[in-house]
């Protein structure tokens, strides 16, 4: 079982970055896929990206196409995400989510065993 712990979350003005961290401990991600997910208030937790367990594919949602970006590190041991030009709409508390490898698509939920605790990103007009 693999423990998932986000950090990054904030306060910036619309048009800003953040990069969003996810550490494993208890084992590595070295077998898993990872997704992040995110929650704005009032709404249900949507599909934000996802990166194989390889590190060589990965997807993305329509709404953040060309400016989030999903990686991981060489040793497989934390999963990031980078948010450039943030709007006030990517306001929301940010999930990091593991699952293991057998299926194709990112975006469902039930998939993903593992959840870190959230971060929350606030975007500021």
């Amino acid at each position: 079982q693999v423990q998932l712990v986000e950090s990054g979350g904030g306060l910036v003005q619309a048009g800003g970055s953040l990069r969003l961290s996810c550490a494993a401990s208890g084992r590595s991600f070295s077998t898993y896929d990872m997704g992040w997910f995110r929650q704005a208030p009032g709404k249900e937790r949507e599909f934000v990206a996802g990166i194989s367990v390889s590190g060589r594919s990965t997807r993305y949602a329509d709404s953040v196409k060309g400016r989030f970006t999903v990686s991981m590190d060489t040793a497989k041991t934390t999963v990031y995400l980078q948010m450039i030009s943030l709007k006030p709409e990517d306001t929301a508390v940010y999930y990091c989510a593991a699952r293991i490898p057998i299926y194709s698509d990112y975006e469902n939920q039930i998939r993903y065993p593992y959840w870190g605790q959230g971060t929350l990103v606030t975007v500021s007009t």
